[in-house]
């Protein structure tokens, strides 16, 4: 098939997913994630052969969704809600979960280091952006569990990016950290004018034009992640990091510039990442998803439910015995199980693994199809054990804002 008939054959999916989610959620709540993989697996070389290749424009879309993913995650980091201990608990169960998660991973490769580092960091990512909906749904958001969870959370979102940037650059570590200190000066400096007040005509910009053709505030926000990403690419550092720090910068400019227009500008840059850029990404992921490997009944397929208990035991366990003293055993457990439910940054580590050739096809589809069966179950299970505590039950709809992930 051609590369526009790719295309149109991928926006075709990007539409019957979110059709499929609704008719789904109304049984179970399934992230859309899962539909915009599993058609891109079906129609793929392995099973349907629709889409048994794709070229550079759609690889350079799915590379831009990635990017927009990322920066999506940075941008939901609220800094007021993962302060003080919870912040300094939170780091720390990522620290023991990343030695953890790379001598059991660098064992697995066999002692391959570049393999057992993409593998150990995916182990210890947490889909925040999966499971901020599924709290707000039952209620906790905006409790004291939700809080920590958004500390957890993000640390699991950024962590492994950091992790990622030191460890796999080809460069010596104190070279990878010297170029890691300048690139959070640059983020440092960009901070410190995001929070600088701005000037009364700035958000007088933002309303006027937000519903003209000059859509100034979107603008400006294409242009800062520009600005990261290319910060990130001089510097050498993996381009996944400023678009996470661009995210964090935007909400900071937006928030304090001009509160009231900002859900509004961020709506339309969702609408143009989760509209368009980020189903590719997912899409294509499927597309390149070796099912074959993992149905053969080899080494694949017996990775798999490995890779599902390891994501409770690297990310899980740490989370359990580091989370503050003031909650339950029963939220412990739901804490460990909500911060165990990882697939985003787990799809963007393991392409990035395949691209660079360091993770075979068949193992990336492994951990990708551990990461999936974990935001099927580790969510329910979480609920199940909140639900003790008052919690609402999960709602019999289509989880909003799931669609987002």
């Amino acid at each position: 098939m051609s590369q526009s008939g790719t295309l149109i054959l991928i926006m075709v999916i990007a539409v019957l997913a979110p059709l499929l989610a609704y008719g789904a959620g109304r049984w179970l709540p399934v992230p859309l994630v899962i539909f915009e993989i599993v058609l891109g697996i079906v129609v793929g070389p392995d099973v349907l052969g629709w889409a048994s290749s794709h070229g550079e424009s759609i690889d350079a879309l799915s590379d831009l969704g990635l990017a927009m993913l990322i920066f999506l995650a940075g941008y939901e980091i609220e800094f007021d809600k993962i302060r003080g201990d919870t912040l300094k608990r939170s780091a720390w169960a990522w620290i023991v979960a990343l030695v953890v998660g790379l001598g059991l991973a660098i064992a697995l490769a066999d002692w391959s280091y570049p393999k057992g580092v993409y593998v150990g960091t995916a182990l210890t990512s947490t889909a925040l952006g999966t499971i901020l909906p599924v709290l707000r749904d039952s209620g906790d958001l905006h409790s004291r569990f939700g809080d920590v969870m958004m500390a957890f959370g993000a640390v699991g979102e950024f962590g492994p990016i950091i992790a990622m940037a030191l460890l796999l650059s080809g460069r010596s570590p104190l070279d990878s950290a010297l170029l890691l200190l300048a690139f959070a000066a640059i983020t440092a400096f960009a901070v410190v004018w995001a929070m600088r007040p701005r000037p009364p005509w700035f958000s007088r910009v933002i309303a006027k034009t937000l519903h003209s053709s000059g859509q100034f505030a979107v603008r400006l926000v294409v242009l800062l992640l520009a600005l990261m990403l290319g910060a990130s690419q001089a510097l050498g550092v993996d381009t996944l990091l400023g678009a996470f720090a661009a995210g964090m910068i935007v909400r900071l400019v937006l928030h304090g510039a001009a509160p009231d227009s900002a859900h509004e500008v961020v709506a339309k840059v969702e609408a143009m990442g989760f509209g368009f850029l980020v189903p590719i990404f997912f899409i294509v992921t499927g597309i390149d998803f070796d099912l074959r490997s993992l149905l053969d009944g080899g080494k694949a397929l017996v990775l798999l439910p490995v890779f599902l208990v390891l994501f409770l035991v690297v990310r899980g366990v740490p989370v359990y015995f580091f989370a503050p003293d003031d909650l339950g055993g029963r939220d412990r457990t739901a804490l460990t199980f909500f911060s165990s439910t990882a697939l985003p940054l787990v799809v963007a580590i393991t392409t990035i693994g395949v691209e660079d050739g360091a993770l075979p096809t068949d193992e990336a589809a492994a951990l990708v199809g551990a990461a999936m069966v974990s935001v099927l179950v580790f969510p329910l299970i979480a609920l199940k054990l909140r639900a003790g505590k008052g919690a609402r039950a999960l709602p019999q709809g289509p989880v909003k804002g799931a669609e987002s992930w």
